[in-house]
């Protein structure tokens, strides 16, 4: 039952429900105020399903009781909302190109100041994220965040990511923050509260442990460097810098050192412990106590030996605390945590125990003592300490039957993160490798009792998403998952029970159903042993395994017939194969290369497509043999996702390519004999259909896009004629590459993949149709008022709202409204309305939802624009040919 994080976006780019305010984040310059977009006419959620991913820090404030954040290694950071026990999403601003600022290494939360909060975000410090590092800034609890470009890069997603916090506030001072990088980039400061950072040239030690020296993708061979910043905040008063700050080294000879005189000079702690890693260094101040988790490799997966160190901070005595031998270690220790009520009590990790489950040691006399969550009785039979409740997330049991002593479900693994309520002894939270675990009942473990263990991830979505099918019947939605395989959706609201089984693959890379039947379903995935294919007759809510041709190795993708007659598979490790029935035997395909994406039309079961490296493929004999075409201009890299349009034969859409290429949006009506290129799609990388809007002859096409300049998730109801942007830069998720598809039906409902925020999905207002349409917009009459309003300012920018209200005495059916900018402005971006700009004139036309404006209403749209001079308000505004009142 192990879980590793995979590298989606890496693949791809080399290859709940959202609660209160949307965050936004600001532009590069550390002091700008970003614009706050809004796109009215869609509400997004996600399809719940809990969890899902890898939880390396949970994080209290240890001045304001209920506040707490969870930081995740792709997924973005998330506070803790007390009065639904929930989780909500902070970073869902970040945009396409800063994909890599979803993975969260450390997190701090201001003591001094509760409504501050940092995050240091970068997802990898090697080539595969282009971007470099930042320090996020939120002066609102993560409602908007300002950034601080750093010089170098950080890794969320790399090894050693479980060990921390390396972002510390001082809790005397708290203008002053330290971080600790890697790559050999050493310690790091600000005293700006986060705007900028310079390097702590008088620091001694850069790191030296790398996890695999081998590896030269410079993923496991990178220096994990600066590990952790702990103060003693005993050693300053409130308004001075703390004196005393400890400093965890990825070094296994120099792990901890000092500094006395508030970071001016510094030194290796003479006695420590050797041969091992800290990854953790708390400080109970009031005892005068350093506690110290060892373990002989970074995490968050490996780790074979460990010890536990207490460092006496008056006296400068270590003393080994280990709750076991070394000698009787399989694993190495983390999760340290302090109870703040009762600063004897400490409690620690064996985070790398993956089998037969996680330890979890509580100690209430300062470590000379130690007790564990569960023990052996008489081997294998187990005695627990807790019991455990996954009602609320069912699919944590992962539809396991072990041995004992494994149980399911599993008390978790890859355990780095976990904290004691600072204001609640009883309460605990920890992270796991797919969810966040907590009791509210932790010292029922102190009299003997047992305290209960339950998912605490509500709100917190962290999957990456393969792939997304919406049938025309049966479940809404299916999903193609890392890590956790997938789910069936019957609703939307509610956890499913259980990910796909029969097989249980590891992480589902594709799956498709039979569109005239849509009772088939076919998914393929990954798997450490057996079969990589399931089949499923009742839209996939049970499974069987089929059979594997020769040389398998992984997923690849798949196609099913439109009548569920025959399957088209294109693994890795083998070329692609076909099959009649459930894949009970298997036919090399002829005349396409293998690791070709291969797809089916949706009406004829005969026909199969295919693309590889800027070529497209056809067959007409279910998949036995293919033929290239002689489309060209096809986009030659190995980012392109293609579909089929359902009940239209040989109607085909292809998304993808890459900036340095051909790259944007191809439809053929002619099964791909020809394509011609979309002039209004600068990039696109995915492309979904969904049920066509009213009056509309043309189901409704979705991508995640570049268009007109701003990159977004788009909707098109006129076959790609125009477009409109469906979400707003407060909801952009990163990387959404993967997969789209729309609801065939509800009318305007599309799901969309992510890289670690799970499936989100968004439902508009405009339950008809609109916006991207081409009914022309009848000319309006009558009176009219305009109220034009700065909203905001930035360097090189600002954000307007327009008012625009009826003040006639009959109704309009439709609206257009122009004026010039007097400075020469440009709109980057307009939402609520549809607009084109020629030099200063710009002209601002309604949406079909927005169209109908009744005698004394009111219709508003707002806009973002960029401008390097004045920024002077227009004066003359006409409604049609008719001028307008300003007010």
């Amino acid at each position: 039952m192990r879980r590793t994080r995979i590298l989606t976006a890496v693949l791809a780019l080399a290859a709940g429900l959202l609660a209160g305010t949307p965050p936004a984040l600001a532009a590069n310059s550390p002091e700008a105020t970003a614009p706050a977009v809004a796109a009215d006419t869609y509400t997004w959620k996600n399809a719940r399903i809990d969890g899902g991913g890898f939880v390396p820090g949970i994080v209290f404030n240890r001045s304001e009781k209920n506040l707490a954040y969870a930081r995740t290694d792709i997924g973005g950071a998330y506070r803790w909302v007390q009065s639904t026990k929930s989780w909500t999403p902070l970073l869902d601003s970040v945009g396409w190109n800063d994909w890599g600022h979803t993975g969260v290494v450390s997190l701090a939360s201001d003591s001094v100041d509760p409504d501050k909060v940092y995050a240091a975000v970068g997802t990898y410090t090697n080539s595969w994220d282009p971007t470099g590092g930042a320090v996020l800034r939120s002066a609102d609890r993560g409602a908007s965040w300002r950034k601080a470009d750093l010089p170098f890069k950080l890794g969320g997603n790399m090894p050693g990511r479980g060990m921390g916090e390396r972002l510390a506030i001082d809790p005397n001072k708290n203008s002053v923050l330290y971080l600790g990088a890697p790559s050999g980039k050493g310690l790091w400061r600000s005293t700006d509260s986060g705007a900028s950072w310079s390097q702590v040239t008088a620091f001694p030690n850069v790191g030296n442990y790398v996890q695999d020296a081998t590896d030269t993708r410079g993923y496991a061979s990178d220096n994990q460097g600066i590990v952790w910043v702990t103060f003693d905040e005993s050693t300053g008063s409130a308004g001075s810098a703390t004196r005393t700050i400890y400093v965890g080294v990825a070094d296994k000879d120099n792990a901890v050192y000092r500094s006395t005189d508030g970071g001016a000079t510094w030194s290796r702690i003479a006695g420590q412990p050797t041969g091992y890693l800290a990854h953790k260094g708390v400080l109970d101040a009031t005892n005068g106590y350093l506690y110290l988790a060892y373990s002989d490799k970074g995490g968050p997966y490996d780790g074979g030996k460990g010890q536990v160190w207490r460092y006496a901070t008056r006296t400068g005595t270590w003393t080994d605390i280990s709750p076991v031998a070394e000698a009787d270690t399989y694993y190495g220790f983390s999760g340290l945590s302090v109870d703040r009520q009762h600063p004897g009590t400490v409690m620690a990790t064996a985070y790398s125990s993956w089998w037969p489950d996680t330890q979890i040691f509580r100690s209430t006399d300062s470590g000379g003592t130690w007790t564990k969550a569960w023990d052996y009785t008489s081997y294998p039979n187990r005695s627990n300490r807790y019991t455990m409740d996954v009602s609320s997330v069912p699919w944590l049991t992962f539809g396991a039957n072990p041995s004992p002593p494994e149980q399911t479900p599993k008390l978790g693994w890859m355990t780095e993160g976990l904290e004691i309520d600072p204001f609640d002894s009883a309460r605990m939270m920890y992270g796991t490798g797919a969810t966040v675990y907590g009791t509210e009942d932790l010292t029922d473990w102190d009299s003997g009792g047992q305290f209960t263990v339950k998912p605490m991830v509500q709100g917190l979505e962290e999957t990456a998403v393969n792939d997304l099918a919406s049938p025309p019947s049966g479940a809404p939605l299916l999903s193609a998952l890392g890590d956790i395989g997938g789910f069936r959706h019957t609703d939307l609201a509610k956890v499913p029970s259980m990910m796909y089984t029969s097989p249980n693959l590891t992480t589902t890379t594709s799956l498709d159903y039979a569109e005239a039947d849509p009772n088939t379903v076919v998914r393929v995935g990954n798997l450490d042993s057996g079969p990589h294919i399931g089949f499923s007759t009742d839209n996939g809510a049970n499974w069987f395994a089929g059979s594997d041709p020769s040389g398998v190795t992984g997923g690849g993708t798949v196609a099913a017939a439109s009548d569920g007659s025959r399957f088209v598979w294109s693994p890795a490790g083998t070329g692609v194969q076909y099959s009649t029935g459930f894949g009970t035997s298997w036919s090399a395909s002829s005349g396409i290369p293998s690791g070709a994406v291969v797809e089916s039309d949706r009406v004829d079961p005969k026909t199969f497509y295919g693309f590889k490296s800027g070529k497209f493929y056809v067959s007409s004999d279910g998949g036995a043999s293919f033929t290239a075409t002689s489309a060209g201009n096809l986009p030659s890299g190995a980012s392109v996702r293609f579909k089929a349009l359902p009940g239209g034969k040989g109607d085909v859409w292809l998304a993808g390519g890459a900036s340095d290429g051909a790259y944007g949006l191809w439809h053929s009506t002619d099964g791909g004999a020809s394509f011609t290129k979309l002039s209004n799609v600068e990039q696109a990388d995915t492309i979904g259909f969904g049920k066509a809007a009213t009056g509309a002859s043309y189901q409704t096409l979705y991508t995640s896009a570049k268009i007109g300049g701003v990159r977004g998730i788009f909707r098109s109801t006129d076959k790609g004629a125009s477009w409109t942007r469906i979400n707003d830069d407060a909801h952009q998720w990163g990387w959404t590459g993967a997969a789209i598809t729309g609801d065939p039906r509800i009318y305007g409902r599309v799901y969309v993949a992510t890289n670690g925020r799970g499936i989100v999905y968004g439902d508009s207002s405009d339950t008809g149709g609109g916006g991207g349409g081409t009914d022309p917009t009848p000319p309006p009459t009558g009176a009219c008022t305009v109220t034009y309003k700065i909203t905001n300012q930035w360097s090189g920018g600002f954000q307007a709202d327009v008012s625009l209200a009826n003040t006639g005495s009959a109704a309009w059916t439709g609206w257009t409204l122009g004026w010039t900018f007097p400075d020469g402005q440009k709109i980057t971006q307009l939402w609520n309305a549809d607009h084109t700009q020629s030099g200063a004139a710009v002209t601002a036309k309604n949406l079909t939802w927005n169209a109908n404006v009744a005698p004394g209403s009111t219709v508003s749209f707002g806009f973002t624009g960029s401008g390097t001079g004045a920024n002077t308000k227009p004066t003359a505004f006409k409604l049609g040919e008719q001028s307008c009142a300003v007010s």
